[in-house]
């Protein structure tokens, strides 16, 4: 299953997973419809209201899961509906895909995810984390990328600012925290789905490539 799917790393996700011949079949849940461009005999696609997916708890029922599910603050209007859709929803589908026997869920987190971080969205990522782990999953991978580079539908001014200063300083960036690009993210993620793992894996930023202009 892959959650997120219209979105940056999402839309890389899904170009890879129908493009590998070892994957059989893709459940695709969204909240709005896919491209009309995008279609396959092994792809299915659900639009459906995140708040009531009990309802269709059967789709669950896959080897693993692939949330890359995530908003910012400006785009949901609220930091109560920010964290509805970063929190509660990736929560959500991890709760009914273990209900249904799924043995791996993967999730795009954030550097700095930290429960107890001061910024609020460092915080709600590591909140995430932490209610993952407690739903003891045979095999959980987090995924946590700087700075993500990619066609964006709309623009984000912040990441725009970072993006630049980021290609000033090239070099004299630590390595940790310099930009990723959205297909690089992808690939590990679609890439640790395929592999068998057991426990808990986290995958810093640093472990992912770094934009070739960074």
């Amino acid at each position: 299953m892959l959650v997120g799917a219209t979105g940056l790393v999402g839309r890389e996700c899904l170009r890879l997973l129908l493009a590998d011949a070892d994957v059989a079949h893709i459940e695709v849940v969204t909240r709005r419809p896919l491209s009309p461009h995008v279609h396959s005999p092994k792809l299915a696609t659900h639009v459906l209201d995140f708040d009531h997916l009990n309802e269709v708890d059967e789709l669950f029922a896959v080897d693993a899961i692939i949330c890359a599910l995530g908003t910012t603050i400006r785009q949901a209007g609220s930091r109560t509906r920010f964290r509805t859709v970063d929190y509660e929803y990736p929560l959500d589908f991890a709760r009914i895909g273990r209900r249904r026997g799924c043995s791996h869920f993967l999730v795009v987190s954030a550097l700095g995810a930290n429960p107890k971080s001061r910024m609020f969205y460092n915080r709600v990522k590591g909140e995430l984390e932490h209610a993952l782990r407690v739903l003891d999953y045979p095999c959980l991978t987090i995924v946590r990328p700087s700075l993500l580079l990619g066609p964006r539908a709309e623009l984000r001014l912040g990441e725009e600012v970072a993006k630049r200063v980021s290609r000033w300083l090239g070099p004299l960036v630590p390595r940790p925290y310099k930009p990723v690009e959205s297909r690089a993210v992808a690939a590990v993620l679609v890439r640790a789905a395929k592999t068998s793992c057991s426990g808990v894996q986290v995958i810093e930023s640093s472990e992912i490539a770094p934009s070739s202009g960074a």
